[in-house]
């Protein structure tokens, strides 16, 4: 019943930034930890940050830490990642995801709601 739907990706020159969001609708009350995963065809899935439901707890990944900061807004229902200092190793599909559980897990297998993915392409 739930899904998620991510936005505001695009093409982005090396330096650059953006901010992708993912919107959640439908029955979102049993929504705890929310996450970002990235993923290069090809390759593993890639945890990029967590957040636990009131954003006391916050898990970046070690490449993107520093640059990226994830939020969110349960009252619009919106998780948001800002991402900045981009560079051409962050081209990648990315994905929001949600669970019951409440620590953000770094672990894919932990998120058993996905949205479909934003492109993100930092050129250089």
């Amino acid at each position: 019943q739930v899904q998620l739907a991510e936005s505001g990706g695009g093409l982005v020159q090396a330096g650059d930034s953006l901010r992708l969001s993912c919107a959640a609708s439908g029955s979102t009350s049993t929504i705890n930890a929310m996450a970002w995963f990235r993923q290069i065809p090809g390759k593993e899935r890639e945890f990029v940050a967590g957040i636990s439901r009131s954003g006391g707890i916050i898990r970046y990944a070690d490449s993107v830490k520093g640059r990226f900061t994830v939020s969110r807004d349960n009252a619009k229902r919106t998780v948001n990642l800002q991402m900045n200092s981009l560079n051409a190793d962050d081209t990648a599909v990315y994905s929001c995801a949600a669970t019951s559980l409440v620590l953000p897990s770094p672990t894919g297998s932990a998120y058993d709601i996905w949205g479909q993915g934003t492109q993100v392409t930092v050129s250089s």
